[in-house]
């Protein structure tokens, strides 16, 4: 297997600056890949060293570091520990900013660590006057503000549960959520801006209240207007008003596995699964992620461009951990033209910047290129996730954005609040590829059969236990729906669903989500191995694969959306199986190519290959309030090129 070109490597003095490289050497030594291995062969050695040098503070941290009596679903971890989600990102104090907001209209707003834990304190004494205690569910229907970390530090200094949903969720979806949970406190903002439009919250909010009668207060924060009129919203108080001013921070001392944070699955096959994450294995987890593998601490200003929707806002957060101050963008990441995004980091100065492969490769197709445009030296590290990031975007990225800097793509979800591949400041980037497998997680790539593969595709799975496994899934007592999501494709195993490969030097590629991979003439493909070559066409915006039950076996039919005035004529047609023929094999050439207005995607914009796979065959796709445009699969119904 020949390796892919390398993009960058760190400076010697980049390398052995990073906090990777003082714990590694603290270890003992010499290289990650000795350093990686110990962390899935000594796992309670391991998380144990994690623990201190990353400074979590705990009350009693034991000697029962890892307990497991069977497979790694009986795992438990530090289970004499008692600790506090809050305090751990509330450590730093003084006068530099924690928090930095950017609206899209312009809008700014800055809080240091003295200012964000005096507003951690009297949104807290808020909760407790409104009777939350530990356990209680607390839920948020907001823009990615900085009132929406206060107010989840301040539910985790109780112990109350937090849960999040983005504005832009429909209401149906937001009840397919919290109503399964059943949240005392809903908090919300009045309104949000998106793409140069004012959108009314309250409306919605009326009416998620009605079907959720357990919600016994609302919490209106200013954001689209100064002084929002909330007299007709029943059960409702103003943020001003809901506050206690001058309170004591106070921080409830809890399990390593107390519940922090509850989750969801995409919900494009049925109601939302509510997974549950406890604060232990998430602070560990991201300590980890921002510290050693993305190197961030005191003197680092992380962006990710993100909704409260999506897990990646809950990473972002915990930045404040490693002592970073959090720069929060609300609103469209394309508003002005595509370019508020660079904009804001130049302004922001910006070290280490989180988008996704979609975004990026949309930069690309738009010809934004913010090299020499703006002033990035700031700038160290870009990370993508929500996709793989295609070889292209590789390019683009060191051609149009900034040549010396680390392009971390990495690849978890929200079913374990973390990664099971990110970035890793020691090493080289290679294109298209994922740096490395994350320390402490012991992945492999099985075949069908549950049998380990070396540089060949197949299943991502994780062989031992890690502290961020969800502690359960809500209303699911004896854990037979999280046992069925995870572990019942190979027995003990954690099943991630993704289609992978790990290459020779370490680094990984994903190939797309198991349950999309196509199976012409019973070949496996990964659609991600499709989209790269049909999108860096250009004609092409983007694309979406599916597999068509046709005579017995499986087509390929591909969807293409084209650049305005484009048609998908047969000279187009032939130079889309062209480039797929020429850079993959004869087996990705689709059957069938059509010609589409929009691609179904979900509220956190990942594309739904099995609703377009439903409703090319016929069949109800079950929750389209899990999608942001449901519209879109108008598209794809009875289409007359599928018939023959």
């Amino acid at each position: 297997m020949t390796s892919n070109k390398i993009c960058w490597k760190p400076s010697q003095l980049r390398a052995q600056n990073s906090a990777m490289y003082r714990f590694m050497t603290e270890q003992g030594f010499t290289s990650y890949d000795e350093l990686y291995r110990w962390s899935i062969t000594d796992l309670a050695a391991f998380w144990q060293a994690l623990w201190q040098f990353c400074g979590a503070r705990f009350d009693n941290l034991g000697e029962n570091v890892l307990q497991q009596t069977g497979d790694m679903t009986t795992a438990k971890w530090f289970s004499d520990a008692k600790l506090n989600f809050a305090e751990n990102l509330l450590l730093h104090s003084g006068d530099r900013p924690a928090i930095v907001f950017r609206g899209e209209n312009g809008a700014r707003q800055e809080f240091s660590f003295d200012e964000l834990r005096q507003q951690v304190a009297d949104t807290a004494a808020g909760l407790r006057n409104l009777g939350v205690v530990a356990g209680d569910r607390v839920a948020a229907f907001l823009p990615n503000c900085p009132q929406a970390v206060i107010a989840m530090l301040a539910s985790s200094s109780i112990g109350a549960v937090w849960s999040s949903c983005s504005p832009d969720f429909g209401i149906n979806g937001v009840v397919d959520r919290f109503g399964q949970i059943e949240p005392k406190v809903l908090f919300c903002t009045d309104g949000y801006f998106y793409n140069g439009k004012q959108f009314d919250c309250l409306q919605p909010v009326a009416a998620i209240a009605r079907k959720i009668s357990v919600i016994e207060k609302i919490v209106v924060i200013p954001f689209a207007n100064e002084s929002p009129n909330i007299d007709k919203l029943d059960r409702a108080v103003s943020w001003s008003d809901f506050q206690k001013p001058d309170s004591q921070l106070e921080f409830a001392s809890l399990p390593f596995d107390h519940p922090l944070y509850i989750m969801y699955s995409s919900g494009t096959t049925g109601v939302p699964k509510c997974i549950v994450h406890g604060a232990g294995g998430t602070l560990l987890q991201h300590q980890k992620e921002l510290m050693l593998h993305c190197d961030i601490g005191e003197t680092d200003r992380l962006f990710y461009f993100t909704t409260c929707g999506w897990m990646m806002w809950n990473w972002l957060a915990s930045g404040l951990a490693a002592g970073a101050t959090l720069i929060l963008y609300d609103g469209s990441p394309f508003y002005d033209d595509g370019h508020v995004l660079w904009q804001l980091a130049e302004c922001e100065e910006v070290t280490v910047f989180g988008t996704s492969a979609k975004y990026l490769a949309a930069l690309e197709k738009a010809h934004v290129r913010p090299a020499g445009k703006y002033d990035l030296s700031s700038l160290k590290t870009i990370l993508s996730t929500g996709s793989p990031l295609s070889p292209a975007s590789f390019d683009f990225v060191y051609e149009a954005i900034a040549v010396d800097v680390q392009l971390s793509s990495i690849a978890g979800g929200t079913d374990i609040i973390s990664c099971f591949v990110g970035g890793n400041p020691l090493l080289p980037v290679y294109r298209g590829e994922l740096q490395c497998l994350a320390l402490g997680m012991a992945v492999e790539i099985f075949d069908d059969a549950g049998k380990p593969l070396i540089s060949e595709n197949g299943e991502l799975v994780c062989v031992k236990p890690f502290p961020s496994m969800p502690i359960g899934f809500w209303n699911d007592p004896e854990n037979r729906k999280y046992h069925a999501a995870y572990f019942n494709r190979f027995p003990g195993v954690w099943a991630h669903g993704d289609y992978a490969e790990i290459r020779e030097n370490g680094g990984v590629i994903i190939h797309g989500r198991s349950d999309a991979v196509l199976n012409p003439g019973g070949v496996r493909i990964g659609t991600s191995e499709i989209y790269r070559q049909v999108e860096k066409l250009d004609e092409v915006i983007e694309s979406i694969a599916v597999g068509q039950t046709w005579d017995d076996d499986v087509r390929v039919v591909l969807f293409v959306v084209l650049h305005d005035g484009k048609h998908l004529d047969d000279d187009l047609q032939a130079k889309i199986r062209s480039s797929i023929r020429d850079n993959t094999t004869p087996r990705h050439v689709p059957a069938r190519i059509v010609q589409v207005a929009e691609i179904p995607r979900t509220i956190s914009g990942k594309i739904v290959e099995l609703a377009v796979r439903s409703v090319i065959h016929g069949e109800v796709v079950k929750n389209t309030d899990a999608l942001a445009n449901p519209q879109a699969l108008e598209y794809y119904r009875d289409l007359p090129e599928l018939q023959t």
